[in-house]
Formats: structure tokens, C-alpha cells, sequence
């Protein structure tokens, strides 16, 4: 089913649209932005992932000297069961998380190409920039020096820094916060799955869904049901829906020139 198109400054469904509070002109004012890394800062037909699963089940099959078939039911299972793949192979096997995430990570970055109107946004854009993601630094920096966008990022908190507890289990995002001294009423959390940002709207951040079309990003859709997502259910941590991160930061900026008291003076479609 194709995902319907949403316009990149839109409220979320079930988001209270139309209200002042949804409006991306309170988004430009923002202390601290957090951004997750994959499928988020690139798009996600770049299709890294697609790599690094592979590489996951390779890695599967040659530490515990089982077949490719029987890798990938390892390590869907534990990714059902555990939350991540990772996290089952620590508790079952005491695999090296060193080991498995220098293993997986190391992929073809090619498919990502510079994007100076992202990097432009990222330099307009007031505020702290921060990574947030399972993956790791040295990952995180292929990424973004990829992009070009190296020079606007201040921090990134990765799966070491979290202790290897995942996304969206809610003790990574309080020790980011700690770590990094930002106050959630001022941050802004821009996320490719959906789950992920139902602690910072606790927190009391404002949250950004970069929607794709893997089913498993979508809203209400824990890591066992991702087969039966619902693409229309309303999703109250979700304030702002957009599929194109550098429109919807452009957007922002506009919105943050234009003048409120009127209501044509709003940020042109691209």
C-alpha cells in the first residue's frame, strides 16, 4: 500500500492540528535539536540497512557456527524478543558488542551523496545539533561526513554511550539528556520510527516523524506486530509528519521569517 503524500510542515494525525502548538514556527525557536541517524539525516532509499542485515546474518551464522538460514531466525527472533539483535546475542551468547557492531557497520557508504541543501538548513537553523542512534560514532561520522554535514553536529550519543540498551526504551533518551544538559521543553526530536518518539513527547520535546515506507516505522507498531501497522492511526507524540528532511527544515526557517499576525504570509510549497 503506498503511504499518502504529507505535506513536509503538516501537523501529525491525532496531533491537534491547527493548533498554535503544532505550528513549525515554535520548531525554529528550539535550544536543541536531536536528530536519529539512519533513514533520518539520508533517505532511506540509500538502503544501508539492507547492508548491515546482511551483514548481521553473516556474522550470526559465523559466530555460532550455524547455517544462513538458521542466522537469520536467530537473529529476527532476537530482535522480536530482545529489542535488538544485538541485545539477544549479549544475553544468549555474550558476544563482544565491539565485535558485532565494528563487523556490521562495515558497508558500502556510497549510496549517500552530499547534500548542501540539507547542510544549509543545518547552518540556518538556530540551535545545538545532536545525533541520537542505536548505531555507533564511527558510523554516525561516515554518515555524516558523506552528507557534508559533519561541521553541524556538537554531539552524538551512540548504542555505547546508551550501554547497549536501544531505542525506545526510555533510560537511553534520560542519560542523552543528562550527558548532554538539554532541557527537553526546548528540544526538538526528529525520528524515522515512530515508536522512537513517544518518550521525548513525555519528556516534553517537540517530535518530527520522517515517515518512510517500511512498515515497521510506523506508529503504534512495536517490534513484533510490524506487519500489521495501521497508517492512519492517530498518533498523539507525533506533532510534525513530513518525507523530506531538508524541506521540512527549510519549511521551519520560513515559517520563522514569516509573520505570524498574517495568514498568507506562510512558507511557499517547494
Amino acid at each position: 500500500m503506498t503511504t499518502p503524500k504529507t505535506p513536509a510542515s503538516d501537523p501529525a494525525p491525532g496531533s491537534g492540528a491547527g493548533s498554535d502548538l503544532n505550528h513549525p514556527r515554535l520548531l525554529a525557536q528550539a535550544q536543541t535539536w536531536i536528530f536519529d541517524l539512519d533513514n533520518t539525516l539520508y533517505p532511506a532509499r540509500c538502503n544501508l540497512f539492507d547492508q548491515v542485515d546482511q551483514r548481521m546474518g553473516r556474522f550470526i551464522a559465523e559466530a555460532l557456527s550455524v547455517d544462513h538460514d538458521e542466522a537469520r531466525v536467530i537473529q529476527k527472533r532476537y530482535f522480536r524478543d530482545y529489542g535488538t539483535t544485538l541485545s539477544g546475542l549479549m544475553a544468549r551468547h555474550d558476544v563482544d558488542p565491539h565485535d558485532f557492531l565494528a563487523y556490521v557497520h562495515d558497508i558500502d557508504y556510497s549510496p549517500i551523496e552530499p547534500d548542501l541543501r540539507l547542510a544549509d538548513a543545518l547552518d540556518r537553523l538556530p540551535g545545538r545539533k545532536v545525533i541520537f542512534t542505536n548505531g555507533t560514532v564511527a558510523h554516525a561520522q561516515s554518515v555524516i561526513d558523506r552528507l557534508g554535514v559533519e561541521r553541524h553536529f556538537a554531539e552524538i550519543f551512540d548504542i555505547h554511550a546508551a550501554d547497549y540498551t536501544p531505542k525506545p526504551k526510555p533510560a537511553p533518551y534520560r542519560t542523552m539528556v543528562e550527558r548532554f544538559a538539554v532541557a527537553p521543553e526546548t528540544a526538538v526530536m526528529v525520528e524515522d520510527i515512530a515508536q522512537n518518539l513517544e518518550t521525548p513527547h513525555a519528556m516534553g520535546m517537540r517530535t518530527v516523524w520522517v515517515r518512510t515506507e517500511h512498515a515497521w516505522s510506523k506508529p503504534g507498531v512495536g517490534v513484533a506486530d510490524a506487519d500489521a501497522a495501521d497508517e492512519g492511526a492517530p498518533a498523539p507524540y507525533i506533532h510534525h509528519v513530513t518525507e523530506d528532511l531538508t524541506t521540512f527544515l527549510h519549511e521551519v526557517l520560513a515559517s520563522d521569517d514569516a509573520d505570524p499576525s498574517d495568514p498568507t504570509d506562510a512558507p511557499a510549497r517547494p
